[in-house]
């Protein structure tokens, strides 16, 4: 409950002369804390029209290694779960009204399970939606997100985090979209065969394909076509130049801040912030620590630094919200969980921002972004059927279906040299 505005005016008449100097002491911080009060209830009133649409929640990652996807569970039940950054009450308070929630599997499932794994993933989403239905609704584009704002209930969007779920395939990125995946990372914290992650520009993994390599242009030009948005989260430099020259669509990236805020390489550079400004794409802020303060402590004061300069370097309409909630370990002070966005907002209006450019952040320049990503694609187009080269990919645990015979493949001259060296040997030995 807040504090009524008319409780912070004082009827000066009534005081006699003398305590005036006494008492004015207290006069300034009681003044500051009406102000907080006007900002954060100016803040909750846009918001009630105007929620959140957040880039990046991993609850779905929390339920796999909590409940191993048991929802039933009681544990598990979204209104009183413990111990996470989310649960539907929180939600509630946070006004949050559309939220991408993250399909993601770790790197160690390439060349595994990825795939399973991520289905799995997508599964747990849709039985949210299933078992809270007066909270959750599942969505797949920019007109379910509005009926959901319509409805009060929490638009839920579905993310693949990392390229490594699609296993290198043009047909599994088909079947995630028909599933209704609607943004995919296109690295995590690994390379994929076909695009190099931040940890190239850290130094601690060798860059595979400068950014993209030719497969990958076929993996960005078939998201466009299905109508996809391309997640730059967690990419190297490269790769994110490399996409953002190649979409014909804007792109957005999901949980990300200013590098020259905080220069960690999980961040983006004022370079690639400008490219940002002239496709018309999309920062989604990051929450966490690392990569707020570069320490292991924050406040919700430096997210907002952050929110500042990407505005001022590409324009307030690049600015949005992702926040990597039960994702991370370290949240900012005033930002610990997802109840926490209206004071996020507040500060924002406390720093001058108009009505119009926190309504931007919120939600507008997300569904300006997915909107023209639906413009873009065209599913009569002919999908991209070339696959990757086989020498591209980790053979240890594949088959080779396919590619002994398919046209226009590169020709593999091992296993036939090594028939004929055989053969050879046979006719000698006769």
């Amino acid at each position: 409950m807040h504090r009524p505005a008319q409780r912070c005016q004082r009827n000066w008449k009534q005081i006699p002369e003398g305590f005036v100097m006494l008492e004015i002491w207290w006069f300034w911080p009681l003044v500051a804390i009406c102000a907080a009060d006007s900002f954060r209830e100016k803040a909750e009133k846009i918001m009630q029209d105007t929620p959140v649409i957040d880039g990046h929640n991993d609850l779905p990652w929390q339920l796999l290694k909590l409940f191993n996807n048991q929802l039933q569970d009681q544990k598990a039940n979204l209104t009183t779960l413990a111990d996470t950054h989310t649960n539907i009450p929180k939600l509630k308070a946070g006004f949050v009204g559309a939220q991408f929630w993250s399909a993601y599997m770790p790197c160690d499932t390439q060349n595994k399970d990825a795939v399973k794994r991520t289905l799995e993933q997508m599964d747990v989403i849709y039985r949210m939606c299933q078992l809270y239905p007066e909270t959750f609704l599942c969505v797949t584009n920019t007109s379910g997100i509005q009926q959901a704002f319509q409805e009060k209930k929490v638009a839920s969007l579905i993310g693949v985090e990392g390229g490594h779920s699609i296993d290198s395939s043009l047909g599994v990125l088909r079947a995630l979209y028909h599933l209704g995946m609607r943004y995919m990372t296109l690295t995590h914290n690994c390379n994929t065969p076909w695009a190099d992650n931040w940890l190239v520009d850290k130094g601690d993994d060798k860059a595979q394909s400068q950014g993209l390599s030719t497969f990958g242009k076929r993996v960005l030009k078939e998201m466009n076509r299905l109508g996809v948005m391309i997640d730059l989260a967690h990419v190297s430099v490269a790769t994110m130049k490399a996409a953002l020259q190649s979409s014909k669509a804007p792109v957005i990236f999901s949980h990300s801040s200013a590098y020259s805020v905080c220069s960690s390489r999980r961040n983006v550079p004022d370079d690639v912030l400008q490219l940002v400004k002239n496709t018309g794409s999309l920062v989604m802020v990051n929450f966490y620590n690392d990569f707020v303060s570069c320490t292991k402590d924050a406040t919700l004061a430096q997210v907002a630094d952050h929110l500042d300069h990407i505005k001022k370097v590409a324009g307030a309409e690049a600015v949005g919200l992702g926040g990597d909630y039960d994702g991370v370990s370290r949240l900012p002070v005033g930002l610990e969980d997802v109840s926490k966005y209206p004071d996020l907002i507040a500060e924002l209006l406390r720093r001058n921002w108009t009505d119009t450019e926190v309504k931007g952040v919120l939600a507008d320049n997300l569904l300006r972004v997915f909107l023209a990503v639906e413009q873009v694609s065209n599913r009569m187009q002919d999908p991209e059927e070339e696959p990757i080269t086989l020498d591209e990919l980790d053979g240890s645990c594949r088959t080779q279906y396919g590619y002994s015979r398919a046209p226009g493949l590169p020709y593999q001259p091992g296993p036939l040299l090594a028939s004929m060296a055989l053969l050879l040997f046979s006719l000698y030995l006769l």
